[in-house]
């Protein structure tokens, strides 16, 4: 079986040991692209079993809710404390202070 590498001089990925390209020609999938469906689970609010992306959004839907993940941050991915984000190499992230 052929191991394959990252070549930045052709912007390919090449053969170890022969320097081959991996694919000649225009993609083609080996196989069927597949997305898994989200887990089933039991709605915190009513109690119905919700399996599935449709279900959820119908459970989300029927119950006035909605999805956490979809909610705004409160610092926006930002830090507010500068020894906290200092410490861990992530000045880059500091919230700027408003004055």
């Amino acid at each position: 079986m052929a191991v394959y590498r990252y070549d930045p001089a052709t912007d390919r990925m090449v053969d170890k040991a022969t320097g081959e390209p991996m694919v000649t020609g225009p993609y083609r999938p080996v196989a069927p692209m597949h997305i898994p469906d989200i887990p089933a689970y039991l709605s915190p609010v009513d109690g119905k079993y919700v399996s599935g992306r449709r279900a959820k959004a119908d459970d989300l839907a029927r119950t006035g809710c909605v999805d956490a993940a979809e909610l705004p941050r409160k610092t926006d991915g930002r830090f507010r404390n500068r020894e906290f984000a200092a410490k861990r190499g992530l000045t880059h992230l500091l919230k700027e202070e408003s004055q």
